[in-house]
């Protein structure tokens, strides 16, 4: 089979690994999105989205309307990259997600009525080396805003927690776990910690399970925290995160992606998210939260 990687890192080491696990029986082809080359013809089995750029996505696009199985789709990255959209739809679709406000600006923001208490100020648009901080007061915000001015943002209640992320990964019906501390704690991030799903609350791994069917997503990340006695709230949903140091990692994504490239067959009909993923996804927040992308600044 073959299978196309759309990335401009194929060495990440997720991917390398994969690759090195196909490429003995399998044609791994990378597409850097940055200098699209033409599609080679015929088409790969399955492409493996690793890229979240707009290049990225429009190379994603122009496969999935020619047919080809794409891991995530493109509609599907688009809506995780949008955390006024995730937050929609997430809470829209009864998950635990953390109660979201949007501001066209850092500095609407701050002009406005003083937040009512700790506050996580984000990016809207989930990028590298966006926006994310704490907010304990006005003069905090007002220096955030100062310099990122035009900067959209939402806004979160800071929830009581232990300061500590649980990270988890899902390939395909696999998942995977790890636990940090929080990019807004003051000792910093470190590393990711070892942890086994057997040590989760009950419930979680379902949940993550859940978010996969919500998002339509097939390889993501779900940042989680435990809002107390294992209470779960979701704090982000991210579409085809790095996913380092998992054992059985690459392994997963090889035999999802040769799965999915088995089942999209020699008609290319499209395999999850190539035509129905992104559009559910948006159908349901369509219904569920028609504001989302004008959201009500508060």
């Amino acid at each position: 089979m073959r299978i196309g990687l759309i990335t401009s890192d194929p060495s990440h080491p997720l991917l390398s690994l994969t690759t090195a696990l196909l490429a003995p029986d399998h044609q791994v082809d990378v597409l850097d999105p940055r200098t699209p080359p033409p599609v080679p013809e015929p088409l790969a089995d399955v492409y493996l989205l690793k890229a979240r750029t707009p290049p990225a996505l429009a190379l994603a696009r122009t496969l999935e309307r020619r047919h080809a199985c794409v891991i995530n789709s493109a509609a599907a990255t688009e809506l995780c990259q949008d955390r006024t959209s995730m937050a929609a739809l997430a809470l829209g679709s009864g998950l635990p997600f953390a109660a979201t406000r949007t501001f066209s600006t850092l500095a609407r923001l701050a002009s406005g009525p003083a937040l009512s208490g700790p506050a996580v100020v984000k990016s809207r648009h989930s990028r590298r080396h966006d926006v994310v901080a704490r907010v304990d007061s006005p003069a905090q915000l007002r220096d955030l805003a100062a310099a990122h001015p035009d900067e959209p943002v939402v806004v979160q209640d800071l929830v009581p927690n232990d300061g500590w992320d649980h990270k988890l990964w899902a390939i395909g019906d696999r998942l995977f776990a790890g636990l940090r501390r929080s990019e807004l704690s003051p000792e910093g991030r470190g590393p990711t910690q070892a942890l086994r799903l057997d040590d989760l609350p009950p419930g979680w791994t379902a949940l993550v399970h859940r978010v996969g069917e919500v998002f339509s997503l097939d390889v993501y990340g779900v940042d989680i925290i435990d809002s107390g006695h294992g209470a779960p709230l979701i704090v982000d949903i991210n579409a085809f995160p790095g996913i380092r140091g998992q054992s059985g990692a690459p392994e997963a994504l090889a035999a999802l992606a040769l799965s999915r490239a088995d089942g999209a067959g020699a008609d290319r009909s499209p395999c999850r998210g190539a035509g129905d993923t992104g559009r559910s996804g948006r159908d349901r927040l369509a219904r569920r939260a028609p504001s989302c992308e004008s959201a009500a600044e508060a």
